[in-house]
């Protein structure tokens, strides 16, 4: 890059000369071409400069010509430059004296001279503006002999900016140099988001590892878990990497990714008349047919958008099609926890979890990466840390238990896969100890009340 700094000696002398070591940013303004390069705008900028040192000097010699001490030399908006004579020394006004304005104990006068300054000086910016720009049109004409250097320089300071910028962000963030292989995969050894880790202290690295034997990574957890971040700072460092950034992770080795597909967050499209399911469907129909087993896409929450069958039965289809004929490396994010069976049908597939801890009415999210399927989503502690009112998590989490007893009496969803409808379980023998556990909800008992429950339960 130092050849294509080189500036050519003729072409640096010219903008030496002509321009100003610090311009302004935009010529009309004026403050760009330098002094001592034309002798009329120097001319121009001088009248609007140092029209005090003339009138100064105009005063003392038509003081000294017409013999009045207290001539005075002024200017105001409305009349301009003027000479005042008081009435007591009127006699002694000189013939090619012209009055302009008569005051109470005085008279103003101007003269050739001063006319002659005044229509330069007031017209002096507005001629030194124009002339301005007709020389940085004139140094334009000058430069374009230089061009193929001058373009030649700028793409090396631009690649210069950049590579400064990759390096100082780098060195600050303790960023890694990735490397590059032959192979299909994405190995990535404690990565980090690059926005989100600047924002949250201290933030949980996580690692990756996808490659035609582990494709597909089924991703569940509750929200607000980490599970989009975690997707999101994978491609962040595939686009890096491939940007030729160090990236935000220990270690990186990565293959040839020929595109990243994203289906992520939810949008509509109201005025081409698209709801937001319908922009999510595109999307996704969008990668299904372009993404190549070199790909990789990211599917966050497919299916959310319409019924619960329904958007189960897509995000499984989905999940398959991109196993079975895209063979992308993908991240598949997902609420549907029928999904993580996936895994046991396809060796490609893989499970993996954000955990979170419950304590007491409070949740605590990990954030850290685990093998293996979640255990639930969390969200109704999410709504109430969002600040949904307690009535309604309370009527929300009773809901929710009718929803899963009622799942399990109907043996649950697995006849939407399975290869026959699986037959009901009997139901269990009538248990008095398991209904009065099942009818407390401990969210709602006060101290003595969850103690009278303790004995009840200790008699049966």
């Amino acid at each position: 890059m130092l050849d294509d700094l080189q500036v050519p000696a003729e072409c640096l002398a010219l903008l030496k000369q002509a321009v100003l070591e610090d311009p302004a940013a935009m010529v009309r303004d004026g403050g760009v071409i330098a002094d001592g390069y034309n002798k009329e705008l120097d001319e121009l900028r001088a009248l609007q400069t140092d029209s005090g040192t003339f009138l100064a000097e105009l005063e003392q010699r038509e003081r000294a010509r017409t013999g009045i001490p207290n001539l005075r030399v002024a200017y105001n908006n409305v009349h301009g430059f003027y000479i005042e004579i008081t009435n007591a020394h009127a006699a002694k006004v000189p013939a090619d004296y012209r009055r302009r304005q008569t005051l109470k104990n005085a008279e103003r006068y101007i003269t050739p001279e001063l006319k002659a300054f005044e229509d330069k000086a007031l017209s002096a910016r507005d001629r030194a503006l124009a002339l301005e720009k007709s020389l940085y049109d004139e140094l334009l004409a000058l430069l374009a002999a230089h061009l193929p250097a001058l373009q030649r320089i700028a793409r090396a300071l631009a690649q210069l900016d950049v590579l400064a910028c990759f390096a100082g962000v780098s060195s600050k963030r303790s960023y890694c140099r990735p490397e590059f292989v032959e192979d299909i995969l994405i190995e990535i050894d404690a990565g980090r988001h690059p926005v989100v880790e600047a924002q949250v202290e201290p933030f949980i690295a996580n690692g990756t590892r996808l490659a035609p034997a582990r494709e597909l990574l089924l991703i569940t957890g509750p929200n607000m878990g980490g599970k989009s971040t975690y997707m999101r700072q994978v491609a962040l460092i595939v686009l890096m990497a491939h940007a030729g950034s160090f990236v935000p992770a220990k270690a990186a080795r990565l293959g040839p990714i020929d595109q990243i597909f994203t289906r992520v967050g939810a949008a509509d499209d109201l005025a081409g008349g698209r709801s937001t399911f319908m922009v999510e469907m595109t999307e996704s129909a969008n990668i299904l047919h372009n993404a190549t087993e070199r790909s990789l896409v990211l599917m966050d929450e497919v299916g959310r958008g319409t019924s619960t069958f329904d958007g189960l039965a897509l995000a499984w289809a989905i999940a398959r099609q991109l196993l079975e004929r895209n063979k992308s490396l993908t991240l598949f994010a997902t609420h549907y926890f029928e999904m993580t069976r996936l895994a046991l049908e396809h060796p490609s597939a893989a499970n993996v979890h954000l955990d979170a801890v419950e304590h007491r009415d409070t949740i605590v999210f990990l954030h850290a990466v685990e093998e293996g399927p979640a255990s639930q989503s969390y969200g109704l502690q999410v709504a109430q840390l969002a600040g949904v009112p307690k009535a309604v998590v309370r009527n929300a989490r009773r809901y929710l238990q009718m929803l899963e007893e009622a799942s399990l009496t109907r043996g649950g969803q697995s006849d939407l896969f399975a290869a026959g409808k699986s037959e009901p379980e009997p139901p269990a023998e009538p248990d008095a100890l398991r209904d009065a556990l099942s009818a407390a909800n401990p969210d709602e008992l006060t101290p003595r009340e969850a103690l009278e429950l303790l004995y009840k339960l200790k008699r049966l």
